[in-house]
């Protein structure tokens, strides 16, 4: 019988897709989520789910688990400086439920899905994990806190933790409809819409856009490359992309113009993000393989059906 992996999160955007990868490599799968921001469609069929919060069923959901994939998290900064301790609860404190059942369950490795705005606004650039971390946000300041929560289980127990730091993941089924959804989902939901495009400051900052399926192969490698254990990992393309640059070339996937609707910058937001991915492509292998063009075509052919 194939081993068992736990998803927490699982029926999330990048945990569902995570999720169907596991089970194409003929694991066993144990989706965990309380659907408050996942969906139950994207649960994939051949998992079995633990319905509830992480905090509450941890016990439960890691039992006769061999990799937990921890990406259960509120994951908005706005939404976290309105509710911090909503985010702290659904973000650092979920972790160290986590790690606490999977230690005591005899659980292997712990991935931990953190997050690049631990980063903050420091001027280097690109961001390069022995950075210090200069965190903004409540939502950040939790993703630093369960990093250091991983990094304490795999310095004094037999548990095995990887913490990997998520750099603006796109893809289908990210929501566009939330009112705390992404940038991408946004701006197609808009073009498409003939409406025009929220730019949050000038629109000159960047982001390291990141396929969600090159972001899965970065997952799947932390679970299972040696020696890593107690280490945090940059997962993205390595390559930035300004919010305005976005915004022409999703129009002209589209074939549209793209009007623009330029607004104050948001608390909490960085300017520039952009990852140094040399840590992984040395120890985990891990190499993005999804140009931009690539992933926004794929995202804007599952937006329209």
């Amino acid at each position: 019988m194939s081993g068992l992996d736990v998803v927490t999160g699982g029926a999330g955007f990048i945990g569902s897709h995570l999720a169907e990868a596991l089970l194409l490599r003929g694991r066993r799968v144990r989706v965990v989520d309380d659907f408050s921001t996942g969906k139950r469609g994207n649960a994939p069929a051949g998992a079995e789910l633990v319905e509830g919060d992480v905090n509450a069923v941890a016990k439960e959901a890691v039992r006769g688990a061999d990799v937990v994939y921890h990406l259960a998290a509120l994951p908005s900064v706005p939404r976290s400086v309105e509710r911090p301790l909503e985010s702290h609860r659904a973000t650092a404190q979920a972790t160290l439920a986590v790690l606490q059942a999977s230690e005591r369950a005899g659980v292997r490795r712990v991935v931990f899905a953190s997050s690049s705005s631990v980063y903050g606004d420091t001027p280097t650039l690109p961001k390069r994990e022995d950075m210090p971390p200069r965190p903004l946000s409540p939502y950040a300041v939790a993703k630093l806190c369960g990093e250091a929560y991983a990094r304490s289980w795999a310095e004094h127990t037999k548990l095995e933790t990887v913490s990997v730091r998520f750099f603006n993941v796109y893809g289908p089924r990210q929501d566009p409809d939330s009112p705390y959804a992404a940038v991408i989902p946004i701006f197609i939901g808009r073009l498409l819409g003939d409406r025009p495009l929220p730019i949050d400051g000038d629109g000159l900052q960047t982001r390291d856009f990141t396929f969600v399926g090159d972001v899965v192969l970065g997952i799947l490698a932390a679970a299972a490359a040696p020696g890593v254990s107690g280490r945090v990992y940059n997962l993205a393309g390595g390559r930035p992309a300004s919010l305005l640059a976005l915004a022409d070339a999703l129009a002209s996937l589209l074939g549209v113009r793209a009007g623009k609707d330029f607004r104050p910058p948001r608390p909490g937001d960085i300017r520039d993000s952009w990852a140094d991915v040399s840590a992984a492509r040395r120890d985990l292998g891990f190499e993005a393989r999804t140009s931009l063009e690539e992933g926004l075509r794929a995202t804007v052919e599952w937006s329209r059906t």
